[in-house]
């Protein structure tokens, strides 16, 4: 048995769409689940969270920080991550995903001058460092932004 495998004993999940208050057959009428009297059986019961008037946790909690809507998240690789490519070739963010060097470029892809680097190649990402440019300039390649 393992986490992936594990559901719920055979009759012991309900499904949740069902019609409440329909009559005693359907084996939910009168009450329709709501019990006898009180607060929550009445209509205009209170919210979830609230918490009688007591100031409710979601507002005692200290909020801190604050997130751009507008940042990219730029996905970074070392100019040694391209030395699986064979010289001449053409690397985009497309043959960097199927060579299994990027996973997931988000907002883009950008490279940076690590690592050793010995191959002519036309590189086309998102961006790169002035020392990456540099690198693959000098073997005779092309940094192209796209």
């Amino acid at each position: 048995m393992e986490l992936s495998n594990l559901h719920p004993a055979a009759g012991a999940k309900h499904s949740d769409y069902f019609r409440r208050g329909r009559g005693h057959g359907s084996g939910n009428g009168k009450t329709a689940g709501k019990g006898h009297k009180g607060q929550k059986a009445r209509s205009g019961a209170p919210r979830p969270g609230f918490e009688g008037g007591q100031m409710p946790l979601y507002r005692r909690i200290p909020k801190r920080g604050f997130t751009n809507r507008n940042s990219k998240e730029i996905v970074a690789i070392n100019l040694s991550a391209l030395e699986v490519f064979d010289n001449g070739e053409t690397v985009t963010v497309e043959s960097l995903i199927d060579k299994g060097i990027v996973r997931n470029p988000k907002d883009g892809v950008k490279i940076l001058a690590n690592g050793e680097f010995t191959k002519k190649l036309d590189v086309k990402v998102n961006a790169f460092s002035a020392s990456a440019k540099e690198k693959i300039e000098a073997l005779g390649g092309t940094a192209e932004v796209i």
